[in-house]
């Protein structure tokens, strides 16, 4: 009877364990599903993605998506022409990854730097490529309807460069006027680039930097958010080589510029951005 006994129990426990590993698998791949699906997207930015991996991301709540715009110009001796599409992809990204239901478009490159023929503005200076201001809005204009047909209900502009914020507003404007009475909206975000004009420079100032030195372009400050985003394409053996005027294409002095003092402005312009994103969809009807 011991023996009949001893075997039954051993028979009962080995379904029982068989049971508790089926389990144990089960909430396994529950687990794995639940994490992976909470990872999102591998990358905040569209061109990384298949078109699968964008689809499944809008299905997931992925509402927004960022249009950055940079510029290919002048920027000195001391300063690589790509400055501002480098600067604003790698701050969309870290505002896309702050706000967590974000996307981030490929950078604009070409935009209104000036009359080509005569040649004005920066196109004065060999490698600046420049579009008309028509050819810039109606880029922008088609991008935008792109993504609202793709299933983003939230576009949104921000802009590098001071020469064309007012062209941003108009897009975002006629956008939402053809959108009207839809879920979509377009938004531009003035904050990206007036944080560069207002806290930071301010922030600069409180470190003993004149106005003549912090400057308009290529000096301290545009120098510094460079060297804070991607130090190699600053040519630091230039920097006190490169006084302002028309011979260098520099509006103030980078000489003094350093990655710490860039820090200073990326932090303003990712947190104010951010802040008036989540402002501007609240605000969406």
């Amino acid at each position: 009877m011991r023996g009949l006994h001893s075997g039954a129990i051993s028979r009962h426990d080995g379904v029982s364990m068989r049971v508790v590993f089926a389990l144990i698998l089960l909430l396994s791949c529950v687990a794995s599903v639940s994490a992976f699906a909470q990872i999102g997207p591998r990358s905040v930015y569209l061109e990384d993605l298949t078109w699968t991996e964008v689809r499944d991301a809008l299905k997931a709540g992925t509402t927004t998506i960022i249009v950055p715009v940079g510029g290919t110009e002048q920027n000195g001796p001391h300063m690589a022409l790509g400055k501002h599409n480098v600067r604003v992809k790698a701050l969309a990204g870290e505002i896309a990854g702050k706000l967590g239901d974000t996307l981030v478009a490929p950078v604009l490159a070409y935009v209104p730097e000036g009359t080509i023929s005569p040649p004005a503005g920066h196109m004065r200076y060999p490698g600046t490529i420049s579009i008309p201001d028509a050819t810039f809005k109606s880029l922008l204009d088609a991008a935008g309807r792109c993504f609202r047909q793709a299933g983003f209900t939230h576009i949104v502009l921000i802009g590098d460069s001071g020469n064309y914020q007012t062209l941003l507003k108009d897009v975002a404007a006629q956008l939402n006027r053809d959108w009207h009475g839809t879920p979509t909206r377009a938004h531009f975000i003035a904050d990206y680039y007036r944080a560069t004009q207002t806290a930071y420079v301010q922030a600069l100032k409180g470190q003993g930097f004149s106005d003549a030195e912090i400057g308009s372009h290529a000096g301290v400050a545009d120098t510094s958010l460079l060297m804070a985003v991607d130090p190699a394409l600053v040519r630091a053996d230039r920097l006190a080589s490169s006084p302002g005027g028309s011979a260098t294409g520099v509006v103030g002095n980078p000489r003094g510029s350093t990655a710490a003092l860039g820090r200073l402005g990326t932090t303003e312009i990712v947190a104010q951005t951010v802040a008036a994103i989540r402002k501007a969809r609240l605000a969406s009807p």
